[in-house]
């Protein structure tokens, strides 16, 4: 949680505590991070390692190309790592980084004339 809210994000405390944190990412989207061993009580699966293999990406639509660069580089600076090379297509900006867990998270901007 201290990793998503210096990236800027808040917490819903009502589904929020030792076990999951409900992280806002914006009115209409939510995203819950929950503990391995809690995480483990809601499927038959194994958990993936995300050190060899991806189990999901998330993608982040930003306001802008600044942000995008603002918000991997503020990531990186608490230990992300960078997930691969930017993506700079004409109508699209592209960073994405790895959080602290592994995950992937993709953090885009789109020409507004595209979308």
């Amino acid at each position: 949680m201290r990793f998503f809210a210096k990236l800027g994000f808040s917490f819903n405390a009502e589904f929020s505590d030792e076990n999951a944190a409900c992280m806002i990412i914006s009115e209409e989207a939510y995203v819950m991070l929950l503990v391995e061993k809690f995480f483990k009580t809601f499927t038959p699966k194994n958990i993936a390692d995300t050190n060899k293999s991806t189990e999901v990406l998330i993608s982040l639509s930003m306001e802008s190309r600044e942000k995008v660069d603002e918000l991997l580089e503020k990531a990186i600076s608490m230990g992300a790592v960078e997930a691969r090379d930017p993506q700079d297509d004409v109508f699209m900006y592209a960073r994405s980084f790895s959080d602290l867990d592994g995950h992937i998270w993709e953090l885009f901007w789109m020409e507004p004339d595209v979308m």
